[in-house]
């Protein structure tokens, strides 16, 4: 078991962890460290077991929080996944009618008469104005 020798509130600890777990001990130790300075920046110095206890209780309200938001998320993210679930299994949308108005072909045969009736007149009145 390697040892580590770690930093908490400006003291030196020599801790053993399992080989390849170094970087979890020092992470860890870090974040116990950060707690101790705030700690003895506030009161000054301190005896270590004392400086040590309200650390790690300052870390652990940290992380009761941090597992309370984290179960908030976990029930919305269940909640959300439940509204997906009801929706994708929701029948599909009836099909609605559209209706499109349909011209009577006389209509349509009217208004190509009176097209080709208008060309005839453009080129006409083109025709005298050349003249």
């Amino acid at each position: 078991m390697p040892d580590q020798i770690i930093t908490i509130g400006h003291k030196e600890f020599t801790v053993a962890c399992q080989p390849g777990e170094e970087q979890y001990l020092v992470s860890a130790a870090e974040m116990l460290d950060a707690e101790a300075r705030i700690l003895l920046n506030q009161i000054g110095r301190v005896p270590a077991e004392r400086m040590l206890l309200m650390s790690g209780l300052m870390l652990a309200d940290k992380t009761a929080e941090a597992d309370d938001k984290l179960k908030a998320a976990q029930a919305e993210i269940a909640s959300l996944r439940e509204e997906i679930s009801r929706l994708h299994s929701r029948p599909d949308p009836q099909p609605r009618r559209v209706e499109v108005p349909v011209i009577p072909a006389d209509v349509t045969d009217a208004l190509t008469e009176l097209a080709a009736r208008a060309e005839a007149v453009a080129e006409d009145l083109e025709a005298r104005a050349k003249a």
